[in-house]
């Protein structure tokens, strides 16, 4: 599948997608949630 046989390459692409996904849903739920210091 797409040239690459060793499968430790199918689960570092996977990773770095599920990091990705995971960054953007956090930054999107977090993005105008205000700071600690902000409050006081």
């Amino acid at each position: 599948m797409f040239g690459i046989d060793d499968p430790g390459i199918y689960i570092a692409y996977l990773m770095m997608a599920g990091c990705l996904i995971f960054s953007l849903i956090y930054g999107i739920v977090k993005w105008n949630e205000k700071d600690e210091e902000d409050k006081q």
